[in-house]
């Protein structure tokens, strides 16, 4: 096991982009999960995302601190002062979901909230969590027994709560993909819609190699390999069908971003620009 004081510069580099990709996807998706908090479809899923939203919230804080160990800026420098270009998350975690049309009024206590309670697509988002919960127990699974320890115990430690996430979209996609004709059509719609990016959480990068070579993590297609076969059967179960030729949307990973991303960070740092030095 390697611990920070022994990895080589070209292994740190590339440690250091692994664990910026793993926090930047559990920020922001645990950012758009959370603005469904108080406005759910029902109140199991209201509070089902909430709790989904702060797991992965505190996933990305615990990956930001293994950052900070490696000399990167501390969690809250990373969170609330970096632009949309330095951030290395995958486009499936930053959209939004809103439906065309409808005027929702004059209101302006919370744009994004009130945006998303009037036009807001709750199907898109579950079937986003399913996919990518999918995805994040593919990966930790592949990490708990890495070469670098300190993200070794933290990949063991996240994976009991991602069960939980895998566990809620299996039994969401299976219910909800048979229920109704409108409700069947509405997840497959979302699906083929999110599929290609999907496919980009798989995103390779120039560290591949070295991280392979340095045994803390498998080669991006392995892992994709992995994943389709665990969502294959569950997405069939369901009715659906997957996207066949579909191409992977790329980009997010080496800082290319679409503005969606952009508005995310601009609702979650506001706050935090009004004031940068505060103190609590």
């Amino acid at each position: 096991m390697t611990v920070p004081s022994k990895l080589d510069a070209a292994t740190k580099s590339a440690v250091i982009d692994l664990l910026y990709r793993l926090a930047d996807d559990g920020l922001i998706i645990g950012h758009r999960n959370s603005e469904w908090t108080g406005i759910g479809p029902i109140l199991e899923e209201d509070i089902a995302f909430s709790s989904m939203a702060q797991d992965k919230m505190g996933h990305a804080l615990a990956f930001y601190r293994l950052l900070h160990e490696l000399g990167e800026p501390d969690p809250e420098r990373n969170t609330f002062e970096r632009g949309p270009e330095a951030f290395r998350c995958c486009s499936l975690v930053a959209m939004e979901f809103l439906s065309a049309g409808s005027n929702h009024g004059d209101l302006c206590n919370n744009p994004v909230r009130d945006e998303l309670m009037h036009r807001g697509d709750w199907c898109g988002s579950l079937v986003r969590q399913f996919l990518f919960a999918e995805a994040d127990a593919v990966r930790m699974a592949a990490l708990e027994d890495n070469a670098y320890e300190p993200l070794a115990h933290i990949a063991r430690k996240l994976r009991g709560e991602i069960k939980y996430h895998t566990l809620h979209g299996r039994l969401l996609m299976e219910k909800l993909g048979r229920a109704t004709p409108e409700s069947g059509q509405r997840l497959q719609a979302a699906l083929t819609k999110l599929w290609p990016h999907a496919l980009g959480i798989f995103e390779p990068t120039r560290f591949e190699s070295a991280l392979a070579a340095a045994k803390i993590c498998p080669p991006e297609s392995e892992l994709c390999d992995q994943w389709r076969s665990e969502v294959t059967p569950i997405i069939a179960k369901a009715g659906l069908t997957i996207p066949a030729n579909a191409t992977p949307h790329y980009g997010g990973r080496a800082g290319k971003h679409g503005p969606e991303l952009a508005a995310v960070l601009d609702a979650m740092q506001r706050v935090y620009k009004l004031s940068p030095r505060a103190t609590w």
